[in-house]
């Protein structure tokens, strides 16, 4: 695969963060009660159900902790950055990041799923080229931009497969998506793929090679999760289990009443009110019994998360995944969700 930046940067930027997070076991002091304060990774641009408790400071006072929103563009540095001791929790990491980290060691858990959806992250074919999925192997030899190690780098592996396109033969650039949105405004790539405000901006200067429908009808699933740093899970269940709380109410709040929250969601994603709503109406927010049945938690995710692992493994993303991601999938916090 010609690729701009290798996919062992995954591999070297898993082995710094399990050298971080082995120095940090080392020197981490247990605390009696409470951190002085909880470090939670986001996304900008990702308007979610929960934001209106970011912004009013409701995971403060129900958790009785700070709570420090410290925004990332990519899950696979929210994954880094949990390793390292710096982050805590990763709200509404991609499968795909956190499927990467484990299957190298990170030591971190999923304890939920953030949110689900489909036409929030996909590939957009820039208008000038000329290509549909009927001609899709005229991507082949040109520039496209993803950033790797993603859902939307997982996508589009499966979807090239699909249309029967030799991925090894595409110039692929490791991208973030607001960088690869500016790259398709300029012309300088045939695709780019990312999700949210990006992906809007990419849709200006074309269209999607593929809908959300017709990547469901291959198997492709779109989710993002909630996932923790192990020792701080194992010092402070308390706290886990008290930011689902605060999420969970949140997400049945919108999901009962979303015209009220909807300002304040947009606001804490920095987005105007108008992209904010577009964004929100394609998303899926489970609750705890949904979050605990075989759907999601109780089977589903931990079977589509080797799934895959497999998948990168055969096209030479990650050297090796794990017999069964069971351990890394934890449910007990949620279970204790009211």
């Amino acid at each position: 695969m010609k690729i701009k930046k290798s996919s062992g940067l995954i591999s070297s930027t898993v082995k710094a963060a399990l050298f971080a997070a082995s120095a940090l076991t080392a020197m981490h002091v247990a605390a009696a009660n409470k951190p002085d304060k909880v470090t939670v990774a986001y996304f900008l641009e990702w308007p979610t159900a929960n934001q209106a408790a970011q912004l009013n400071k409701t995971y403060d006072s129900k958790m009785g902790v700070e709570v420090e929103w410290r925004a990332f563009d990519s899950g696979t540095a929210m994954s880094a950055a949990m390793a390292s001791g710096d982050v805590d929790i990763a709200y509404s990491q991609g499968l795909v990041p956190f499927t990467v980290a484990t299957s190298q060691g990170l030591p971190i858990t999923m304890v939920g799923i953030a949110v689900s959806y489909a036409e929030n992250d996909n590939c957009v074919v820039n208008r000038s080229t000329g290509i549909t999925q009927e001609n899709a192997s005229s991507l082949e030899g040109k520039k496209v931009a993803v950033p790797f190690g993603t859902v939307a780098h997982y996508k589009m592996l499966r979807i090239m497969s699909h249309l029967k396109v030799d991925s090894t033969k595409i110039h692929l650039l490791d991208m973030a998506p607001a960088d690869s949105a500016a790259a398709m405004a300029r012309g300088d790539v045939a695709m780019a793929c990312g999700w949210g405000g990006a992906l809007r901006r990419m849709k200006q200067y074309g269209s999607v090679l593929m809908t959300a429908k017709q990547q469901e009808a291959i198997g492709i699933r779109v989710f993002d999760v909630i996932s923790v740093n192990n020792s701080f899970a194992e010092q402070y269940p308390e706290l886990v289990t008290g930011f689902l709380q605060v999420t969970d109410d949140a997400n049945r709040g919108f999901i009962e009443n979303p015209k009220p929250l909807q300002p304040t969601i947009a606001k804490a994603a920095g987005l105007s009110l108008e992209d904010s709503n577009q964004v929100l109406a394609l998303f899926e927010f489970p609750l705890k019994d949904a979050q605990l049945s075989t759907n999601w938690l109780g089977g589903t995710v931990q079977s589509f998360t080797k799934e895959v692992a497999d998948f990168f493994v055969l096209h030479k993303q990650i050297p090796k995944a794990l017999p069964d991601y069971s351990q890394y999938i934890d449910s007990r916090f949620y279970e204790k969700v009211n």
